[in-house]
């Protein structure tokens, strides 16, 4: 039987591509969709023979729907509140939304503990971004300066992205030391040199026209070694988005990261 599957965040930009992916996909079946407004009783999709329910309540529509998987992009205060309500209902939960804390990125695994139920929470779910933060942690053991250019459309809330963050986390733990950060002596325009992490600057590009690139740079004694990845639609994460719904099923408490689910 086909994975049911309830999309929190419908109306959203990656919620509509989601909404696309989990129809056009056959081992899958859209029962519902989520959002906090719903200006009527069913998700308009066209050319599709069954309604869906759209709502505003996510309790009431898992159990009006009785899905396997709660699809969740949105923010972190919204997914936080969708995880709380679907991990103890048995619902599996899947989220690409950014900026949850420790605490609650822990609580999230507790939840599945204690339900016996399995979620996938990942800062990107493209399968060329997610292979770019391995390579770039392998790069890590061998340079000491690391520096992250990362590019967003402009209609992106946070910076720098989850996806910056989660490469410079992964990069420090693989070199198992902070970077070397090469401080400037004058900064003629303050805040040029970027964020730092751990001795990784990180540096946050906003602009319409572009949807979404990372760049990892390491520089050592005569060389330098560029990794890179763009994004130029959001039909790029759905295969990643489409994997974790279907492995998700079959797992029991908190996978952090895509990679995981690829092997790396």
């Amino acid at each position: 039987m086909p994975t049911r599957v309830v999309v929190n965040g419908a109306l959203g930009r990656m919620g509509q591509e989601v909404v696309r992916a989990v129809v056009a996909d056959p081992e899958l079946r859209l029962v519902g969709a989520l959002e906090s407004s719903v200006p009527q009783p069913y998700l308009p999709i066209p050319d599709y023979p069954e309604l869906i329910p759209f709502s505003s309540n996510l309790g009431s529509l898992i159990d009006k729907t009785g899905p396997d998987v709660v699809v969740d992009f949105t923010s972190a205060q919204v997914a936080m509140a969708a995880a709380r309500t679907a991990l103890p209902l048995q619902v599996h939960f899947v989220s690409g939304s950014t900026g949850m804390s420790e605490s609650e990125l822990d609580e999230i695994g507790d939840l599945c503990a204690r339900h016996e139920v399995g979620a996938v929470l990942a800062a990107n779910f493209s399968l060329g971004a997610v292979v770019l933060m391995h390579l770039a942690s392998v790069a890590a053991r061998f340079f000491s300066n690391a520096e992250i250019v990362e590019m967003h459309h402009d209609k992106k809330l946070d910076a720098p992205s989850g996806t910056a963050l989660a490469t410079a986390r992964k990069m420090v733990e693989a070199r198992g030391t902070a970077f070397v950060h090469t401080s400037t002596e004058r900064e003629v325009l303050a805040g040029v040199r970027g964020g730092e992490m751990d001795g990784v600057a990180i540096h946050s590009v906003r602009l319409p026209g572009v949807m979404a690139s990372q760049e990892v740079l390491f520089g050592g004694k005569g060389q330098t070694l560029l990794l890179r990845h763009d994004a130029t639609s959001r039909e790029s994460y759905m295969p990643g988005v489409i994997l974790a719904v279907k492995e998700v099923v079959n797992t029991r408490g908190l996978i952090r990261g895509l990679d995981t689910l690829l092997g790396l």
